[in-house]
């Protein structure tokens, strides 16, 4: 059994259901795990939660046993938490992963979010047996499959995370500046030689996952907000040899005709600088294996 990973969210910011959205999908990101085992891991924790958690409710009446591994603290990256049914029933164990590099901890800001001011339910009251982790840069952890992570440009700090076992490694990457505007931001853990890093980080994996939210019109615009263009994503995953790009956190109102636009225009780059990877954008219900 390989390592298989399955989209319950891929847009940014800010959920963005619709007409003009729903190939691709209008929920924030979250991204279902298998490992070979069989043993569930999830990448981020966005408005796609709950459609997961409701999924895991239905599919089984086994206790469940996850982890959830957060890029960030970000609402887009959390807001799903509050509505995860698993987290509500009695018996289930869930590990929150973060990193500590980040200006707030974890557990604070996912604590805060079901606060009584801003949500009527509070976190101390929920369920399920719930333990906060640290996610440290330079170490690999074993949650079913290995996992390792590395700091990226996103303004209050992110991480990439690379997930692999014996099949093959996968890399995701949902919120990361590559272009100059990134230099305007100050994150704990990036070194002047982030970008070699970057690439050393992921080579060796088969399927890189990463941030394509602005095209070239409108990157000017946001220099600095911790965002790629899907060009650049194209380039770093040639440098680091990966087999397939999977284009993420799309732009709120981007349309599903935008996005297709965009993948043909990237596809049309690969073929130009004589690669052979291939290039898709994630889209919510996709199952990708390594």
């Amino acid at each position: 059994m390989s390592l298989t990973l399955r989209f319950w969210g891929t847009r940014g910011s800010i959920p963005s259901p619709g007409p003009l959205t729903a190939r691709y999908g209008g929920n924030t990101p979250c991204v279902e795990v298998r490992c070979a085992d069989g043993r569930l891991v999830i990448l981020d924790a966005g408005s796609g939660l709950r459609a997961l958690g409701r999924w895991l409710a239905d599919e089984s009446t086994a206790p469940l046993d996850t982890d959830i591994l957060l890029t960030h603290g970000h609402w887009d990256h959390i807001q799903g938490i509050p509505f995860f049914q698993p987290l509500f029933m009695k018996g289930n164990a869930i590990r929150i992963w973060g990193s500590d590099l980040l200006d707030r901890k974890i557990e604070d800001v996912v604590r805060e979010q079901m606060g009584p001011v801003v949500f009527p339910v509070s976190f101390d009251d929920v369920a399920a047996r719930v333990e906060f982790c640290t996610l440290g840069v330079g170490r690999t952890y074993e949650v079913g499959c290995k996992v390792s992570a590395m700091p990226v440009r996103h303004p209050g700090g992110a991480l990439a995370i690379k997930l692999g076992d014996t099949s093959g490694q996968a890399v995701y990457i949902s919120d990361n500046e590559l272009g100059t505007g990134g230099e305007l931001i100050q994150n704990n853990g990036l070194s002047k030689g982030w970008h070699d890093d970057l690439v050393r980080f992921i080579r060796g994996a088969k399927i890189l996952i990463h941030d394509a939210t602005y095209t070239g019109h409108e990157y000017p615009m946001h220099r600095g907000w911790g965002h790629s263009m899907p060009e650049e994503a194209v380039e770093l995953g040639l440098e680091s040899g990966v087999e397939q790009l999977l284009l993420f956190h799309h732009k709120p109102d981007r349309t599903d005709d935008e996005i297709d636009a965009i993948v043909t225009d990237c596809v049309s780059l690969v073929k130009k600088r004589g690669g052979n990877m291939s290039v898709v954008a994630a889209a919510e219900g996709m199952t990708v294996s390594v």
